[in-house]
């Protein structure tokens, strides 16, 4: 069986991803994300496939990256229901043991939404897809999502989606087909990452 290779890119900084808020998917990027994502693009290498979150930054990113990607909704963003659209300060001070318990346990949707354990799956579930087909696949996606993918992928414990941390605009590379995973950590993008 032939390798896969996937290339995850994090999108560009947001105003959302400056204010650690839980953005509704329709926020855009700054001009200094736009800058950053256009002056990367001739880092990126060459893809056979291409997808992009359905979030305005990830489109709006794979966009200034050069990229036609189509929109995946497995690859959307955590639902956190009705923390959408605030701040996690804003979401700690009014509900501080709603945030301990999402923040400890995996299977905790306190939002109302969707849990860190139901992420890792569905993006598990892409991987798993895209890894049957030989090729690179280039995927601007959420960092959130980068780190279910990361979970899912290496087999490490759920709790571990709160260890990792996934910059703006870097590219975390992993190689080999469905079931079994090599990690290339966090490729920078932009001249300034």
């Amino acid at each position: 069986m032939s390798n896969s290779q996937v290339t995850l890119i994090s999108p560009a900084l947001s105003p959302a991803l400056r204010e650690a808020r839980f953005d509704d998917g329709g926020g855009g990027l700054d001009a200094a994300g736009v800058r950053a994502a256009r002056s990367a693009a001739a880092r990126l290498p060459l893809a056979d496939r291409t997808a992009a979150s359905p979030s305005a930054r990830c489109r709006l990113t794979a966009e200034a990256l050069g990229l036609s990607a189509p929109g995946a909704p497995a690859l959307a963003s955590l639902d956190v229901g009705r923390w959408r659209g605030l701040t996690l300060a804003e979401v700690t001070a009014t509900e501080p043991d709603a945030v301990a318990a999402w923040l400890t346990d995996p299977a905790a949707a306190p939002h109302g939404g969707e849990t860190v354990r139901e992420l890792c799956a569905r993006a598990g579930a892409w991987l798993e897809e895209t890894g049957r087909t030989p090729g690179r696949t280039i995927a601007v996606t959420e960092p959130d999502v980068v780190r279910a993918l990361l979970v899912s992928a290496l087999g490490l414990p759920e709790p571990a989606f709160w260890r990792l941390d996934v910059r703006p605009l870097t590219a975390v590379e992993l190689s080999g087909r469905a079931g079994r995973w090599n990690l290339r950590v966090g490729t920078p993008l932009a001249a300034d990452s």
